[in-house]
């Protein structure tokens, strides 16, 4: 036994057990516009704090002090640190912009209110485990939703219609001039009316299995004003109707209980020279190369999310959101497409072409 081994693992776990808790505490900020109440003021104490959102002091004391000793707030000192209220917090630019800019790709606030919400779902996924049963998205805890929306969102609004449809061969000039796109598995909307937003000679749907997150997409699309130019409709990547000229996947792939499947009525939905984009996570072809922070958040988010809804449908290949561009190409390509290409990459995301 080697002891500084084993107090390092210890010290590990202490951290992941105050992470673990923390994440709430963030959601409780972000709820409660702490963050935001907080970014470009400079230090401030509790009692300030209170002036600016109107919580209850005694509890914005101790979330000043748990979010500072967790490393994301400042503490700034006060008059005698005993803690009585007059200790100051700041909250650095740095880390402002991930928790409450979400125009920014840096923006990581969605991601806890999504992790918070996978966990909620912690005694259904044991028995799973023992059962080998799948878990559908739509039985996760209702905030599951808007959690993923935000998470993906940011990156979706930076890079979607500036890198990632310009890089397509030919993709960017038809939708300019009018086109069909599918945005299947759209959830909420957020890409779907991105691409709504940017072509509006364009005729956009959003595809999607889940009742609730197309009611959601439907009202920002007439909140937004553009309710003339895009639809939202239940269905899956198997059954969609209709022929487009692009039909993109973002993020959805790999949650799918039958991915060649879907390609394959991809294919068949295509007019001639369309395109399949598909977005997914930026992973290695090797576990070994996962083997680092963002693996380990995706391969927990999969294990909870993306591998039980695969296994809640049909076929039910589970393909993992870690599964690499090798085993993506694979499917695509097993599926009839001619030309697959990596035509863009974010630090999370790949982005592929294929053709027929």
């Amino acid at each position: 036994m080697n002891e500084a081994k084993l107090m390092e693992f210890v010290g590990k776990s202490v951290t992941d057990i105050g992470a673990l808790v923390n994440g709430s505490l963030i959601v409780i900020g972000d709820k409660l516009g702490l963050y935001k109440a907080m970014a470009g003021q400079g230090p401030m104490t509790s009692a300030e704090l209170v002036s600016k959102t109107g919580c209850a002091e005694r509890y914005l004391r101790e979330w000043l002090s748990a979010q500072a000793a967790a490393g994301y707030l400042v503490y700034e000192g006060g008059d005698n640190g005993d803690g009585g209220g007059r200790d100051r917090f700041s909250l650095p630019d740095e880390h402002a912009i991930p928790l409450t800019d979400e125009t920014s790709p840096a923006c990581v606030i969605g991601g806890f209110q999504l992790a918070l919400a996978t966990v909620q779902s912690t005694e259904e996924l044991t028995q799973a485990f023992r059962t080998g049963a799948g878990f559908g998205w739509g039985e996760h805890d209702h905030e599951l939703f808007e959690g993923c929306e935000r998470f993906f969102g940011p990156s979706y609004t930076a890079f979607l219609t500036s890198t990632w449809i310009p890089a397509l061969d030919g993709v960017e000039a038809k939708l300019q001039s009018g086109a069909r796109i599918a945005d299947v598995g759209c959830g909420q909307g957020a890409s779907t009316l991105l691409l709504a937003a940017a072509y509006p000679n364009s005729a956009v749907i959003g595809f999607d299995p889940h009742p609730g997150s197309l009611d959601a997409a439907r009202k920002r699309a007439a909140d937004q004003g553009l309710a003339d130019r895009v639809s939202f409709e239940l269905g899956t990547a198997q059954d969609f109707q209709g022929s487009y000229d692009l039909v993109c996947f973002f993020d959805a792939l790999h949650d799918m209980g039958d991915p060649a499947g879907a390609c394959r009525h991809v294919l068949s939905a295509l007019a001639p020279g369309g395109t399949l984009m598909v977005v997914e996570p930026n992973a290695g072809d090797r576990l070994g190369d996962n083997l680092n922070p963002v693996g380990a958040a995706y391969y927990a988010f999969s294990t909870m999310l993306c591998t039980p809804n695969s296994l809640s449908q049909d076929v039910g290949t589970a393909l993992g959101a870690q599964a690499g561009e090798a085993r993506l190409r694979e499917v695509i390509e097993g599926a009839g497409f001619g030309s697959v290409r990596r035509v863009a990459e974010t630090p999370f995301n790949i982005v592929l072409e294929a053709r027929a």
